[in-house]
């Protein structure tokens, strides 16, 4: 059986939760995808999912301009999961009423199971409390015919409910989340007890079938593969390399953005640690002088982008007969870089949005349905040494976007003298692989000081951590005060032309983890 034979679709309506739903479901095995709510009911047919979701969202169903998805979903004869918004559209649409709840319920909040099957089996009813987390101000006053509560909270009548013949169930909270202490239990027997699904998709699994999948779609064609040091794109060359072996020619380009050192430390690596046949680009100039007057982020985005393919492109002919490009655009870089109800994206990444609209090459993207912690776990599956796959992740457009304003060689020895002592002692602490990322942002901004007795007027650094698992939401990492009391020292008194040290407090969202 293919791995994707299997799936579990989400349909989004603006939730901040919506990956949460995904990763819990990919987490008992099961393969899950989400998709725009708007998507037509042709396009779910050819998906043939297993199951589908209704994900949560911060509107009102009975606002005149509220995302609804088409209520042929319920006549497809799979079981479908409301939860929150999906749950009140499911109400809705099916007949029945929902209105401005008197008491909101924000948080968490004590659930009462009244029926002991389908979305609760083996779940204590009765007396019995259950905490789960809370996020709305409507609620269901009526249910359509068929429907019945099958658990209740103080202020939500219908905290759960279920249709009697037919396989629809909507839950008011979210069980995707932690505080819902019942929410594996909830989504596993959606997933296993009403959709019947298997616990097949693994790691071992995807890369037999992506190792068929790039087998079949290549051929006897050559592959490059933009290799930047990173487990994205060393996890790609590693599955690539393995389905089609010495057709794969990786090229590495150095655009003057990457951090002290770190280009003479990739090619090391992929020299004596790899069977990778790596070409090594300096194109130092050619970025900068790309860059030179730019301040705005998304312009230098889309140039940094349009660089690496037009590199690629040119290292192709030199190769002959080139026809695919291998690059690691990630699951998480494909639902940012997709505009929701119509609205801006987030930013464009460099692999996604920063593409030109017509490239010479042909795409091969096989980590394009994954999330970062299962491209790790795909890397050890593959054999990847752990120096690879636990690197913090580093931005394709290096520090062109740590750097706020005009990329410049004084600003960017600047940043990488700062980023250099954040990373050395962060590893010294221990707190390296402790946080998902912490680098130095270099700030478009002066500040008075005083060194030595003087008056000085120089550049500001600040200092981001964060924690996270898949980058979607992330939060502030609260490290020791003493750690980063030695950073900010280290870097006024080692670098010239720094003479404050910030540290950003900010969760995504609503901040973004890189600055620009």
């Amino acid at each position: 059986m293919d791995i994707h034979d299997e799936k579990i679709i989400i349909l989004d309506f603006g939730s901040q939760t919506t990956q949460l739903i995904a990763r819990r479901i990919r987490e008992q095995k099961v393969y899950s995808e989400i998709h725009p709510f708007n998507i037509s009911i042709e396009k779910i047919k050819e998906l043939k999912p297993t199951g589908i979701v209704l994900s949560g969202g911060p509107c009102s169903v009975y606002d005149e301009d509220a995302p609804h998805s088409d209520p042929a979903v319920f006549e497809l004869g799979v079981p479908v999961l409301g939860i929150c918004y999906g749950a009140q559209l499911m109400m809705q649409q099916l007949g029945g009423r929902v209105e401005k709840a008197e008491k909101r319920e924000f948080g968490k909040a004590d659930l009462a199971i009244e029926y002991t099957d389908g979305l609760f089996a083996g779940l204590e009813a009765g007396a019995a409390r259950h905490q789960v987390w809370m996020s709305h101000g409507d609620r269901v006053e009526v249910v359509p015919e068929g429907f019945e509560a099958s658990a209740v909270s103080e202020h939500s009548p219908y905290a759960a409910m279920r249709h009697t013949s037919k396989p629809f169930v909507a839950v008011q909270f979210h069980p995707e989340v932690a505080h819902t202490l019942i929410g594996n239990d909830v989504l596993r027997n959606f997933i296993f007890g009403m959709c019947g699904c298997s616990p097949t998709w693994t790691m071992h699994s995807f890369i037999e079938s992506t190792v068929k999948s790039i087998q079949a779609k290549v051929g006897g064609d050559k592959v490059i593969c933009a290799l930047s040091g990173g487990v994205d794109s060393s996890v790609v060359a590693a599955i690539v390399h393995r389905a089609i072996g010495d057709q794969l020619t990786c090229i590495y380009v150095n655009n003057g953005l990457m951090r002290q050192g770190e280009s003479a430390s990739i090619m090391r690596f992929f020299r004596e640690k790899s069977k990778l046949n790596v070409i090594e680009i300096d194109a130092t100039e050619y970025f900068l002088s790309e860059l030179a007057g730019v301040k705005d982020p998304e312009v230098k985005r889309k140039r940094i982008g349009l660089g690496f393919i037009d590199i690629f492109e040119k290292e192709a002919k030199k190769i002959g007969e080139v026809k695919y490009l291998a690059q690691g655009t990630l699951y998480p870089d494909v639902i940012e870089s997709v505009s929701f109800r119509g609205e801006a994206p987030i930013k464009s990444h460099h692999n996604v949005g920063g593409l030109p609209e017509v490239m010479k090459l042909d795409l091969i993207e096989p980590l394009r349905e994954l999330f970062k912690d299962e491209v790790r776990e795909l890397g050890l599956e593959l054999g990847l040494p752990e120096e690879a796959i636990y690197r913090q992740p580093f931005p394709g457009p290096g520090l062109g976007i740590r750097i706020m304003g005009e990329v410049t060689e004084e600003r960017l020895k600047i940043l990488r003298q700062s980023d250099v002592i954040v990373l050395e002692e962060m590893k010294k602490a221990g707190w390296y692989r402790k946080v998902w990322q912490s680098f130095a942002v270099l700030l478009p901004i002066q500040t008075v000081g005083v060194m030595g007795d003087g008056r000085t007027y120089e550049h500001v650094i600040a200092i981001r951590a964060v924690d996270s698992r898949d980058a979607m939401t992330a939060d502030w990492s609260k490290i020791p005060y003493d750690i980063l009391g030695v950073i900010s020292t280290r870097i006024i008194n080692e670098v010239r032309g720094v003479n404050r040290v910030v540290y950003d407090i900010s969760s995504k969202p609503p901040a973004t983890i890189e600055w620009e």
